[in-house]
């Protein structure tokens, strides 16, 4: 896989992605939805931590906004080592499957480092009101962006496991929980590449 054809992957993923995001902030209030399909919504979320809306002041003993600063600049180190990797093994000539796996992963880390980094300081809040781009009344500044989230899959809801299973009997679950959005989705797909895929990813380097 070309240099070429990886950045064009890589910006077709962040057009869509960034799309969307603008798309939802400026035509949804927060939590708004709509139900596409039984099993398929769009709702509308905003992430102010890591995977599945985890914050660092959660495990640390410091203040939500010293950890969304932290996180972001994390993020930023992480996405120039990802690149770098990504430059690496183009140049190598590396199996095609590890280059496109590595360019969702790039593409998808950048698409949401761009909501951490900019949003804040370009839209104003989404609460009890549409938020508009570019406003003069930002909901944060630079580094302390949201992330936005509107992917969601309610396969199974407020389902009972059956009696006889042990310790869980008789609870109440549900399947897929997750709200996420298409940056998301990328990084899952080149992950969920490597992890099915890993003799041909990794087969020169293992050779």
């Amino acid at each position: 896989m070309s240099l070429k054809k990886s950045l064009l992957l890589i910006v077709l993923v962040l057009l869509i992605d960034q799309i969307s995001k603008i798309y939802i902030k400026t035509h949804f209030v927060y939590q708004d939805s709509i139900e596409v399909f039984s099993w398929f919504k769009i709702l509308f979320i905003e992430n102010e931590g890591a995977a599945w809306g985890t914050k660092l002041s959660d495990l640390l003993p410091i203040s939500d906004s010293a950890g969304k600063l932290v996180l972001t600049i994390f993020r930023l180190f992480a996405i120039c080592g990802i690149g770098y990797w990504l430059y690496d093994i183009i140049k190598k000539s590396a199996p095609k499957v590890l280059i496109l796996a590595v360019s969702l992963i790039f593409a998808g880390a950048l698409g949401n480092i761009i909501d951490s980094i900019f949003y804040g300081a370009i839209f104003n809040d989404s609460y009890n009101e549409v938020a508009t781009l570019f406003t003069d009344e930002p909901y944060g500044k630079l580094f302390y962006g949201k992330v936005v989230d509107m992917l969601y899959f309610p396969i199974i809801k407020n389902a009972t496991w059956p009696s006889w299973i042990p310790f869980i009997g008789g609870d109440n679950f549900s399947f897929f929980d997750p709200i996420f959005n298409v940056a998301d989705t990328a990084i899952s797909t080149g992950v969920g590449i490597l992890i099915f895929f890993n003799k041909k990813a990794f087969a020169k380097a293992k050779a």
